[in-house]
């Protein structure tokens, strides 16, 4: 069991002996779970439209540096909304009902994808109504994140609860490859039809969530909105092995965002269109998804904190390759290797986050795992973008590539704690 003890170097991880039963068995678990399916499906289509909808309209009038660039700027539009309100919005989590946030949020979702839609057919040639609906966007994934990753562990018995966090990776791998390639498909036929596509996407998500009968509204907490932020904060502190672990996918998400690039590499760099950028955009998921599976089937049972620190190195490494590769299969391949070393540092994180953390304060612990893993995504992107400015892509790209293998070993002196990380025994929680 991990202990909530700054002081203990040692944290020791045991994975379950047996798998228990079907978590499907419980109605609840999969609608959450068809749930989850459909949004990142429409949420990775709608992404895959956007970008290549910005970047095509940029090169109307703008050099290919000057167009990644403003890739990069939707990444920026987000991440602000995200930053701004994600500890709000973990906070709203340990005090609402947690279906009733995802509700409200996927209905958000729906009216930004139409509004995108509109604004394709009419041809706008301007880049900021897209800005101004991303920036709606990204505070509505602030309030979704959270709410999402605290409703999982109210639906099934806590024994089941490793395996229920494998099963719901498996669905955000699952729609991260299939959604792009969704994206990517429809976009050749106009971004309308693609934002379209993602709009009936994200029906099925609302209906799953209406149709869950559970009881998702969180225990009360004493103290006001502010004392329970400032209470989530000083536990994530305390935590030094979960904040190592959060702290160290910050940077390497940060450093290597060589996927906000897609759109120019499919452009201008290996040729591919449309078609090829949805395939390039799915390989890091294809790569997530087998390694997932890997996962669900040979759990990891030793030295997680190396195995954690190995996979941020090996994208690094990964990210190198794509930056230099000039042919499509090569590239594929990078990127898929690039996903799988991806998801065993996505694993051991969310073993940490989901498992050790008290489910009073499960909403703000993720709100802030999300705020530097998910929201850096969006700030990576735009990152990418300044750098793709100054160096162009392909040397960005190498930038995020090296700046993710300094940052490993960098952290592996900082936390070796994390570092030295062996097991995780969910029966002392």
């Amino acid at each position: 069991m991990f202990r909530d003890d700054p002081q203990q170097p040692n944290r020791q991880l045991i994975a379950p002996a047996a798998p228990p039963p079907s978590m499907f068995k419980h109605r609840s678990f999969s609608l959450f779970w068809a749930a989850r399916l459909f949004s990142t499906l429409a949420v990775q289509s709608e992404s895959v439209t956007i970008g290549w909808q910005v970047y095509t309209v940029a090169r109307h009038s703008r050099n290919i540096e000057q167009s990644a660039f403003m890739v990069g700027m939707v990444g920026l539009v987000q991440f602000v909304p995200l930053f701004m309100l994600a500890l709000i919005a973990g906070a709203t989590a340990d005090r609402r009902d947690r279906r009733s946030i995802m509700l409200a949020c996927t209905a958000v979702e729906i009216v930004c994808v139409l509004a995108l839609a509109a604004i394709s057919l009419h041809r706008i040639p301007s880049l900021v109504p897209i800005f101004v609906i991303a920036a709606i966007f990204g505070a509505s994934r602030a309030f979704l994140s959270p709410a999402s990753a605290a409703i999982g562990p109210m639906l099934v018995p806590r024994e089941m609860l490793r395996h229920a966090i494998s099963r719901n990776s498996l669905a955000d791998q699952t729609g991260s490859v299939v959604g792009p390639w969704i994206g990517g498909a429809l976009c050749a036929v106009s971004t309308a039809v693609a934002y379209g596509g993602s709009a009936a996407l994200y029906i099925p998500a609302a209906i799953a969530l209406l149709c869950m009968r559970a009881n998702t509204q969180p225990e009360p907490q004493p103290g006001s909105r502010l004392e329970q932020i400032r209470e989530g904060l000083a536990y994530l502190w305390t935590s030094k092995i979960v904040l190592g672990a959060i702290s160290l996918d910050l940077f390497a998400v940060l450093l290597g965002g060589a996927t906000a690039l897609l759109p120019v590499f499919a452009s201008d760099v290996l040729r591919v269109g449309a078609h090829g950028f949805g395939v390039l955009r799915s390989g890091p998921a294809i790569g997530a998804m087998a390694m997932a599976f890997a996962l669900t089937r040979w759990p990891l049972h030793r030295h997680a904190g190396r195995w954690m620190f190995a996979g941020v190195a090996a994208f690094g490494v990964a990210t190198l390759v794509f930056a230099v590769s000039k042919s499509m299969i090569v590239s594929v391949i990078a990127l898929a290797a690039l996903g799988a070393a991806d998801m065993v540092s996505v694993y051991v994180r969310q073993s940490l986050i989901q498992i050790v953390t008290p489910d009073a304060m499960r909403g703000r612990v993720s709100a802030v795992s999300y705020l530097f893993i998910g929201a850096s995504g969006e700030l990576g992107e735009f990152e990418t973008g300044v750098v793709a400015r100054l160096l162009g892509p392909v040397g960005a790209a190498i930038f995020g590539g090296v700046g993710s293998l300094v940052v490993t070993g960098v952290w592996a002196r900082m936390f070796p704690s994390l570092r030295d990380a062996d097991r995780l025994d969910v029966s002392e929680h």
